[in-house]
């Protein structure tokens, strides 16, 4: 097990690992105890009563946070001609075809999210043992595969994520930075926390939550009370 630092150690006695949370109150926390110098990035955990080996109980999908993350993502696109066009004048970083697919072949990854007119998914397609491992495969469930690239790019850039739960049933995500202020933490964890919902498999039985955390890239984890989430849906 890996040693914990002096700092962490000082951090984590600030919180009661039986409470749980109100969202207001872990978020004032997490800002609080981003102590590391930097400006750390605030993630969202949460613990489903899934089990992603049986394909009904997948759980993935994207999410347009109101506030961003704090991260303007660098966004690749496959695309031909007008489509092309629409993605750069979106703001697309990176545009191409055959050019983009070969530097990815070559060990090229700068870059944060793939979108792929659908016509370009013979080349894409090509790329899935480079691209897949990452995450970063484009895929029309998650709208990185669309006719609409100008679209995709925007949302991109104004703070869309994407999503999978991971073999243990667990969701990670970041919804900001240390920076933030509180309101803006809130909306952006309660716009993940109501999109997850959504996205409950219907066989599902019993609860589907079972833990939700916040923290903050060297702090440690605040649990955050459910019922107090489900009182403030809108």
């Amino acid at each position: 097990m890996a040693k914990m630092s002096k700092r962490f150690l000082q951090v984590r006695e600030s919180i009661d690992k039986e409470k749980r949370y109100t969202l207001d109150e872990g978020c004032e926390l997490v800002k609080e105890l981003a102590t590391a110098g930097f400006d750390e990035t605030v993630e969202i955990a949460i613990s489903l009563n899934v089990d992603p080996k049986h394909a009904d109980q997948m759980v993935r999908g994207s999410c347009v946070l109101p506030n961003g993350t704090g991260k303007i993502a660098r966004v690749a696109v496959f695309a031909l001609g007008e489509k092309a066009d629409q993605a750069k004048e979106a703001g697309a970083d990176y545009v191409g075809d055959e050019d983009l697919a070969a530097r990815i072949q070559g060990g090229w990854l700068e870059f944060d999210v793939v979108i792929a007119s659908p016509d370009m998914m013979r080349t894409v397609g090509k790329l899935g043992r480079v691209l897949g491992p990452r995450g970063l495969m484009p895929n029309p469930k998650i709208g990185t595969v669309t006719e609409k690239v100008a679209e995709a790019v925007a949302e991109a850039k104004a703070g869309k994520i994407t999503f999978r739960v991971d073999k243990t049933g667990n969701l990670h995500v970041p919804v900001g930075k240390a920076s933030f202020d509180k309101k803006a933490l809130a909306e952006n964890v309660m716009s993940f926390y109501e999109r997850v919902l959504q996205l409950k498999p219907s066989t599902v039985k019993g609860h589907y939550m079972k833990n939700v955390s916040v923290s903050s890239t060297m702090g440690p984890g605040i649990k955050i009370d459910l019922n107090d989430l489900r009182a403030q849906m809108h």
